[in-house]
C-alpha cells in the first residue's frame, strides 16, 4: 500500500461526510475523493433495482477515473443492496455502512432499542436479519424517516430547519413513559449517515436522554486496518469533492471540518 493511499468515499449526498470525518482522523495522510450522488438523491425514493443499476456502474466509472486503493460506501441504503455486487465486479477493498444493531443491543440497559433510518433501510431484509442475529433479547423498533436526510442536507447548506420538523421525524423512536420508565428506549441507532449531521439538534429535541449509536468510528477503524500501517509520509494529501449533478456549490467552509481542515477541490 502506498504511503499516501487514495480513498474514495461515496454517498447519495452529504451524509457520508460524517464517515469521512472519522476516516480522516485515523488516516490523515490519505488523498480523499468524496462523491455525492446528488443527481439521484435521496436513494430512499428509488426501488432496490434502480439503486443497484445506478450505483454499481457509477462506482466502476469512479474507480477508473480516480484509481482508489479503497472505496467506502458511506450510505446505509446503498450498502444493504450493492456491496456483494461491487465486490463481485471490482477487485479492490470495499467498506460498507450498515445499521449498528449489534453494539446498540449489547450496550442497552433497558433492552429497548430504536433504529432510525430511511424508509428503504428499515424495510430491507438485511436490516431485519441483523435484528434476528444480534438483538440479544432486546425489543428493537424500526423507524423509517422520509424527511430527516433532506433536513440534514438543508441544515448543512445553511438553510433554516424548524425544530418541529426534526422532532416529528424523531418522535416514533421514543417508546415509554419518560426517563423514569425502566422499559423506555435508551439507545437509538443512527442508521443513515446523514443523521449525525443533526446530532446536536437530535440530542436537544429528544424527550429524554438516550445513547446515540453512530457507526462512523468503527468504519474508520476498518478502513485503517485494511490499508495497513501509515507510511513514513505523514503529510496530508489533497482532497476532492464531486457532485454527480455537476451543480455549483458554495460549501467549502462548511466542508473543511469534515476533510480535516483541507479545502476540497
Amino acid at each position: 500500500m502506498p504511503a499516501s493511499p487514495t480513498i474514495l468515499v461515496f454517498d447519495s449526498g452529504l451524509g457520508g461526510l460524517t464517515v469521512l470525518r472519522e476516516v480522516v482522523r485515523v488516516r490523515p495522510e490519505a488523498h480523499y475523493v468524496y462523491v455525492a450522488d446528488d443527481a439521484f438523491f435521496p436513494y430512499g425514493h428509488h426501488t432496490e433495482a434502480e439503486i443497484i443499476e445506478r450505483v454499481v456502474p457509477l462506482v466502476g466509472e469512479l474507480i477508473e477515473a480516480h484509481a482508489p486503493d479503497l472505496v467506502v460506501i458511506a450510505c446505509n441504503t446503498a450498502s444493504t443492496l450493492v456491496m456483494s455486487h461491487l465486490r463481485d465486479a471490482y477487485r479492490l477493498p470495499f467498506v460498507g455502512t450498515v445499521p449498528a444493531i449489534k453494539p446498540a443491543c449489547a450496550s442497552s440497559k433497558t433492552r429497548r432499542v430504536s433504529v432510525l433510518g430511511t424508509r428503504g433501510t428499515v424495510k430491507r431484509e438485511y436490516t431485519r436479519k441483523l435484528i434476528h442475529d444480534f438483538a440479544q433479547g432486546c425489543e428493537v423498533t424500526l423507524v423509517g424517516s422520509g424527511e430527516l436526510a433532506s433536513l440534514a442536507e438543508a441544515a448543512l447548506s445553511g438553510q433554516a430547519v424548524r425544530d418541529e420538523a426534526i422532532a416529528a421525524e424523531l418522535a416514533p423512536c421514543f417508546i415509554g413513559d419518560g426517563v423514569g420508565d425502566p422499559a423506555r428506549t435508551d439507545t437509538v441507532v443512527l442508521a443513515c449517515t446523514h443523521y449525525p449531521l443533526l446530532l446536536d439538534r437530535l440530542t436537544q429535541l429528544a424527550p429524554w436522554p438516550v445513547d446515540w449509536i453512530d457507526p462512523a468510528p468503527a468504519i474508520a477503524r476498518r478502513v485503517s486496518d485494511l490499508l495497513g500501517p501509515i507510511g513514513s509520509e505523514r503529510d496530508r494529501a489533497g482532497a476532492e469533492m464531486i457532485f454527480t449533478s455537476k451543480r455549483p456549490h458554495a460549501l467549502s467552509q462548511a466542508l473543511m471540518p469534515f476533510f480535516g481542515g483541507r479545502v476540497p477541490a
